[in-house]
């Protein structure tokens, strides 16, 4: 694949910023932990982090059309990069359990504007790749990705043991600003003009968009059901499982987190090795990928084999990764370049706010029913998606996105 230079500039930002979003999380929950010493105390970040991105994807719309969307990705990148340098500053200097609450509110910060990055990041890409490159590009994307997703928490661990954990926020520091500059270097993506319309009108555009096109419906319903699915892989519910099912040590729930991420990482290289054989399988794979994952992971659910458990875990992540890269390329190839960034921003919210009530409710479920029976609960969520996806195979052909222009961009 010829690599389009701005499209790889927006992967390689994407990627230090990414990276250094794992570092400074390591950093802040070691600083937390050690100022308090409270493990509930530190698991209330990735609670934070979820609430702040939730309510920054609902109000995102609101900026979409002010800016171009290279502004506001780099906007805030940069605006991440000063806020994680007086949170440094503060770890640095006030490590004590009084300024918690002031870790805390910067960590929201952060979280809040970060809650813009993947919407816009996905918005962008059929900006600067060809249609006929999207399942690869979405692939490349995906790839490099979980890559980072499998090393970037292990050699974090790894750096917190020759730097503090302010030396980890300062690194991540220096990250962030490199992803800064490379956003800037961003060819601009002009949106379309269009009115403005109140304000209700501009949060609820993507919603409008999804209703006006029975692909994005579809889409719509099935997220959910995939993401209530999903909330099963919590760490919590997770350390239940090996326990109860597997009766090995506890490490074994960071062992089926590897095999699932592995399983990722397979399903974006088949679609970067094999982008047409995805492409003109789209809706058999949209349909099967998702019979296929509910089934393996009802077998999670009722194997007791350790081994068997990781097999499963990587089947189940190279197939569901199949079926969302062929369904972002889906949505990429349907909508209007000015309203991606509309509807993913909808589709993210309804799926950020759907898993944090899911996870609780999984979680209950885990400690009364068992751990097993949550995880045939998941499977079985996943098979009327893969109804879902079968009979509206009709909406998944590859069509013609309704702008058809690519003329839309403009050097800064």
């Amino acid at each position: 694949m010829k690599i389009e230079r701005h499209f790889l500039v927006l992967m390689l930002g994407q990627s230090l910023a990414n990276i250094g979003d794992v570092l400074y999380i390591v950093g802040v929950m070691t600083t937390i932990y050690r100022m308090t010493g409270s493990a509930a105390a530190a698991s209330f970040i990735p609670l934070t982090i979820t609430l702040a991105m939730f309510i920054s994807s609902a109000l995102l719309p609101l900026f979409i059309g002010v800016s171009s969307l290279t502004n506001l990705l780099a906007g805030s990148q940069i605006g991440k990069t000063a806020v994680l340098l007086g949170l440094g500053a503060v770890v640095a200097k006030y490590a004590d359990a009084d300024h918690v609450y002031v870790i805390f509110a910067m960590i929201s910060v952060i979280a809040f504007l970060d809650g813009c990055a993947n919407p816009l990041r996905q918005a962008l890409i059929p900006h600067y790749v060809e249609e006929e490159r999207l399942i690869q590009a979405n692939g490349m994307a995906e790839t490099v990705t979980q890559l980072i997703q499998i090393g970037a928490w292990f050699f974090g661990s790894l750096l917190l043991a020759v730097f503090q954990p302010s030396g980890l926020i300062w690194l991540a520091a220096v990250l962030f600003t490199l992803a800064s500059l490379l956003f800037c270097l961003l060819k601009k993506v002009k949106q379309h003009e269009r009115e403005r319309g109140s304000r209700w009108q501009q949060l609820t555009q993507g919603w409008q968009t999804i209703a006006a096109i029975p692909a994005l419906k579809a889409i719509a319903v099935m997220e959910c059901l995939e993401t209530v699915s999903s909330s099963v892989w919590i760490a919590a519910i997770l350390m239940v499982y090996v326990k109860e099912m597997l009766n090995v040590q506890e490490i074994w729930w960071g062992y089926l987190n590897s095999a699932s991420l592995i399983g990722l990482m397979i399903g974006s290289l088949l679609c970067v090795k094999f982008p047409l054989w995805v492409d003109r399988r789209r809706a058999a794979l949209m349909a099967w990928s998702s019979l296929v994952s509910g089934m393996a992971t009802i077998g999670v659910g009722m194997t007791r084999i350790p081994v068997l458990a990781l097999i499963l875990s990587a089947v189940i992540g190279c197939f569901s990764q199949l079926k969302q890269i062929s369904q972002q390329t889906l949505i990429q190839t349907n909508v209007p370049k000015e309203q991606l960034a509309a509807v993913y921003t909808s589709i993210g919210t309804i799926s950020t706010a759907i898993f944090g009530i899911s996870s609780l409710i999984m979680g209950w479920l885990s400690d009364t029913f068992g751990a097993s029976i949550v995880f045939v609960f998941s499977g079985l969520l996943l098979l009327p998606v893969s109804v879902i996806a079968y009979a509206k195979s009709s909406l998944w052909r590859k069509t013609q996105r309704q702008d058809g222009r690519r003329g839309d961009m403009e050097k800064e």
